[in-house]
């Protein structure tokens, strides 16, 4: 009898995080390039804050870019204007933020959380029925844990749990390091955004970071198999 063989683990994708938006025409110029680059699968949106019906124009303004890209639009927050904006879900930060949206955004739209300081945390919040756990954010004084426990935590959690991952690159070298560690997806915000050689070529170089790594690990992975 053949010894069972271990399928092999799908591409991550990545999960493209906007600048903090205040007029969203400069964006939306520059959405279509930088989508068409990668295979992003999803576009977290994070908003100046300001009055709902501003917000909600902002919104519709980029919804139809990301969507037509064949991304889904994800709001940083704003529960309450998904359905009005248009857009596919919202990232909700800690238990409490997920557990409050939920109603509002079941069962038809997608409801993310991050803030998980603990495991106890992360698996609370795939009992409530959130759509994906982020690991390694910075918290609200800008501090986040070492790229080692971030790709600790994504590697315990991909061995244990079918619910999907998303790393937070904070950069470049991090893109690779949280593929290796089995992460689903890959968010990539502000080095993409900041780096000189501008967004199109920095998502291309996440991309292929992702590739990468992706190959060395399934490279490794079918070694190991007797």
């Amino acid at each position: 009898m053949s010894s069972k063989t271990v399928p092999p683990r799908p591409l991550p994708r990545l999960y493209l995080a906007t600048p903090v938006v205040d007029d969203p025409q400069a964006l939306a110029q520059m959405l279509p390039s930088v989508l068409a680059e990668a295979d992003v699968a999803a576009v977290l949106l994070r908003l100046q804050p300001s009055d709902p019906r501003t917000l909600t124009s902002r919104i519709k303004t980029l919804a139809p870019i990301i969507q037509d890209a064949g991304a889904a639009l994800l709001l940083d927050g704003h529960v309450d204007l998904v359905a009005r904006g248009g857009a596919d879900g919202a990232h909700l930060s800690a238990i409490p933020a997920l557990e409050e949206a939920l109603p509002t955004l079941k069962p038809d739209r997608i409801a993310g959380v991050g803030g998980l300081a603990t495991r106890h945390d992360s698996m609370t919040a795939g009992e409530r029925g959130a759509d994906y756990v982020l690991f390694g954010e910075p918290d609200e004084h800008g501090q986040r844990p070492s790229t080692e426990a971030i790709a600790d935590r994504l590697q315990w959690w991909d061995e244990l749990f079918e619910l999907p991952s998303v790393g937070f690159a904070g950069a470049l070298e991090e893109v690779e390091t949280f593929t290796a560690a089995g992460a689903d997806f890959i968010l990539a915000g502000d080095f993409i955004w900041s780096a000189p050689e501008g967004p199109v070529r920095a998502l291309r170089a996440a991309s292929e970071a992702i590739r990468k790594a992706h190959a060395t690990g399934s490279a490794k992975a079918e070694a190991s198999q007797p």
